[in-house]
């Protein structure tokens, strides 16, 4: 059974973070894109480019929530081990577990939080100022980012109670 887990762990669901991954990179491109083009409509034609802001915002969030999963599966989070010597395998062990545990209570908070807001925004209506962009998408966007996130720490503390080799170690 572990053997057939860690099969699919290792050859489609692994593979969902780092696709991800390209879509954050495609989104930093298109905000390149955008805000050249606003600031060659604005200088050299005079005509600026409505909604820059709001368009850079929102895709923003879109490349950081879609990047989150991927920094957590390939390990490129900040991590101190300024303790790791004198804590030994065993507090090492433990502390990784209370990390992670830490994160998805954090990030089940959150979730909960963008899932409401969501809503609100569904219910209201609730569109950006200058364009008129519905933000209930954003905000779906932030609660898959982050949901998606707890899941790989979820993978990642049943990898190391099992002692498997994760992208992080």
């Amino acid at each position: 059974m572990t053997a057939w887990y860690r099969s699919i762990w290792a050859t489609r669901i692994a593979q969902i973070p780092g696709l991800l991954a390209v879509g954050a990179g495609l989104c930093l491109v298109a905000m390149v894109v955008v805000v050249n083009a606003g600031v060659i409509l604005r200088y050299v034609f005079g005509a600026p480019l409505l909604g820059v802001n709001e368009i850079v915002q929102l895709v923003a969030v879109a490349l950081v929530m879609m990047a989150l999963p991927y920094a957590t599966q390939s390990g490129a989070h900040v991590r101190v081990d300024l303790f790791d010597k004198p804590l030994g395998k065993w507090g090492r062990f433990f502390g990784d577990l209370l990390s992670r545990v830490l994160a998805i209570v954090t990030l089940y908070v959150l979730c909960g939080q963008a899932w409401k807001k969501a809503a609100e925004a569904i219910e209201f209506g609730d569109t950006t100022n200058m364009l008129a962009i519905h933000l209930w998408p954003v905000y779906g966007a932030i609660w898959a980012g982050m949901a998606l996130c707890a899941v790989v720490f979820a993978i990642q503390i049943v990898a190391l109670i099992f002692g498997w080799k994760t992208g992080n170690d």
